[in-house]
């Protein structure tokens, strides 16, 4: 016969670490308090690049009528990133449409894109403008303002340079000219391409923000502000830790988006795809 074998259970009691305890939660509680905030009574709509799409424009400025209304009264701003032109049909009705938006409602912001950037240029009669201009995505912005595809075809710089500053009414060049280049509210900073991410904010270059990608897009560490930016395209909405990118490819997918900010929540509104129609559009940005 085997000799029985008694077990005993060992009990251990650890010491409770009140203060690492104490710590852990409030290092919780910071996190959700360190979100970042749009200022109390405030909401923001963000506009990604509408590139020359009016029916796109329409149809989100309608789904922010309606989320403006479920949602209650605010201080609301509406800030369009930029890259209202280009690529898409119809620029020129873009443009008045932007117009008459600003006219009707009373905080409606704009950040100057490259496009336009590069479109106030070519207005300026700038050669080196002109040429990039016309090959991402100019041609299409011509023909919105009513010259037709042979015309354009036939005409060199030079001519194509007076034909446009016949055809662009001054109403619409100091529309663009009044664009910002970065705007503040509460814990966002709002720009069309991004940041350098060594600089503080109020020395960044005009440059970067209208065209950075690399060092902003692959930057992994926290900057003085959350940036919301357009210019670089994503199939969503692209949330990093530093940023929020809204670029969806309006011209090529069909998808414009708005980004919503109140408090500390985001939401997104977007119009509906058009695959089909929009398809084979997408080219160098």
């Amino acid at each position: 016969m085997r000799p029985r074998v008694r077990s005993a259970l060992v009990h251990l009691t650890l010491p409770i670490d009140s203060d690492m305890i104490s710590k852990l939660f409030k290092s919780r509680s910071s996190a959700k308090t360190n979100q970042p905030r749009i200022p109390d009574g405030r909401r923001v709509y963000a506009v990604g690049d509408i590139h020359g799409c009016a029916d796109l424009l329409d149809e989100l400025i309608g789904l922010i009528e309606a989320d403006e209304h479920a949602r209650g009264p605010a201080e609301t701003t509406i800030v369009f990133l930029g890259d209202i032109v280009d690529r898409g049909p119809a620029s020129a009705a873009v443009i008045d449409r932007l117009r008459h938006l600003a006219a009707a409602r009373a905080d409606v912001r704009f950040l100057l894109g490259n496009h336009e950037e590069i479109f106030l240029g070519a207005l300026d009669g700038e050669p080196k403008a002109l040429r990039l201009f016309c090959r991402i995505g100019g041609r299409e912005t011509i023909l919105s303002y009513g010259m037709d595809a042979t015309e354009y075809e036939r005409l060199d710089y030079e001519e194509l340079v007076h034909r446009i500053d016949a055809l662009v009414p001054d109403e619409h060049r100091e529309f663009l000219r009044r664009f910002e280049d970065m705007i503040v509210i509460g814990d966002y900073a709002f720009v069309h391409a991004g940041v350098r991410p060594d600089t503080p904010l109020n020395l960044q270059r005009t440059s970067d923000l209208r065209w950075i990608r690399d060092p902003f897009l692959d930057h992994r560490s926290t900057l003085e502000k959350t940036i919301v930016h357009g210019h670089t395209m994503t199939d969503e909405v692209e949330r990093r830790g530093h940023r929020i990118g809204i670029d969806t490819g309006a011209y090529a997918s069909g998808r414009l988006t708005a980004l919503g900010l109140e408090g500390s929540e985001t939401w997104s509104l977007q119009t509906a795809t058009d695959p089909a129609g929009r398809a084979d559009q997408v080219g160098a940005k």
